[in-house]
């Protein structure tokens, strides 16, 4: 049944997730203050896949 539910959330919610994630990462990446957040954000995009 785990193996089901990742395949579900990956599926339905985890690409869209994840490829947020990444593109917000990058937009934050582009100025230096923004740097530990883009990060941060790169690390959630890696938890939702």
């Amino acid at each position: 049944m785990k193996t089901i539910g990742n395949i579900l959330w990956f599926i339905f919610g985890g690409i869209i997730s994840g490829l947020s994630w990444i593109f917000w990462g990058m937009l934050w990446c582009i100025t230096i203050i923004g740097i530990p957040v883009g990060i941060q954000c790169f690390k959630l995009a890696q938890l939702s896949f």
